[in-house]
């Protein structure tokens, strides 16, 4: 079984409502006494759940991650759109909510599985000529804004609340690829219905391969020794379980810190190019690419 490699790894967190992604990072740096460190995945403010935290030299493989298709748990608030299209905005129009039945709403649901065209919302940090669309928006500008291609692999009825007067509505969950706003998501289902929605709640439920089950809570990891908090990292292979992995001996290990190429007999499955995990005695040392049937050493792990 592969271990954590010395001065990094994988931390996944369950990241609490009204913090930044940001600030989440900013208090695990801290926590762990280290400087280098990323997420592979923004949640907004008002979400909760799966955060995966890249410490240390685990940092290369947060370029791989980003694409990784995520799940979430969405609670929509009908009859009432805001200009964020979430809890935290200003009201923008309110309309009466039409009687709904599960088996109607679950068959509007069945509309947006697949390939979908997604009009990103103007509370976000895509850029428009340059500018952040979000500080746009402050400034009360409203832009064109193209559509994106998103895919919708599963959306589920998971709660009903239509009987709840204070926040009429309904829980879905949903897995997706990247790029996907769950907020958009919800705003369109609540045009779909006739009534218009914003989101209320969201829970990001997995980050692919991990899920929020396996996360650390940030009140028990400060409560932690920083043994213990160590031994929470995961190490970087389990990120990326489709990868080959190959095992160096100690003079294939020597060339390749070095950053030269090491000769390897290739799984039958590896392809020219492809990325591959690279272990010494049950430590990823590094990732390599397979060129022409060796390895070509991309990121070099220390010991």
């Amino acid at each position: 079984m592969a271990r954590a490699q010395p001065g990094g790894g994988l931390l996944l967190v369950d990241k609490p409502q009204g913090m930044t992604s940001n600030q989440v990072l900013g208090r695990i740096k801290r926590l762990f006494g280290i400087k280098k460190a990323g997420h592979t995945g923004t949640l907004d403010p008002m979400a909760t759940g799966l955060l995966v935290v890249c410490l240390g030299h685990a940092t290369r493989i947060a370029a791989h991650l980003v694409d990784a298709d995520k799940a979430y748990r969405a609670r929509l608030h009908l009859g009432k759109t805001t200009d964020t299209e979430d809890a935290e905005g200003n009201l923008v129009q309110q309309r009466p909510v039409p009687s709904l039945s599960p088996s109607g709403v679950e068959a509007v649901l069945a509309e947006f599985v697949g390939e979908l065209e997604q009009v990103p919302p103007m509370y976000s940090a895509l850029k428009h000529q340059g500018r952040r669309l979000y500080a746009m928006a402050r400034e009360g500008q409203v832009v064109e804004r193209p559509p994106r291609s998103v895919r919708i692999d599963h959306l589920a009825l998971v709660a009903w609340h239509l009987d709840d007067a204070t926040a009429p509505g309904f829980e879905v969950a949903v897995r997706c690829s990247k790029g996907t706003y769950i907020r958009s998501l919800v705003r369109d289902i609540g045009e779909r219905l006739g009534c218009g929605a914003h989101l209320c709640q969201l829970t990001r439920t997995q980050a692919s391969p991990f899920e929020l089950t396996a996360a650390h809570r940030l009140e028990t990891l400060e409560q932690m020794e920083q043994t213990e908090r160590w031994a929470c990292l995961r190490p970087i292979n389990e990120a990326v379980p489709d990868w080959p992995a190959v095992a160096l001996s100690p003079e294939q290990l020597v060339d390749f810190r070095q950053g030269r190429m090491v000769a390897m007999k290739a799984p039958q499955t590896m392809g020219e190019l492809d990325w591959v995990c690279v272990f010494h005695q049950g430590v990823v040392v590094g990732l390599a690419q397979c060129v022409h049937g060796q390895l070509q050493p991309r990121a070099v792990f220390p010991l």
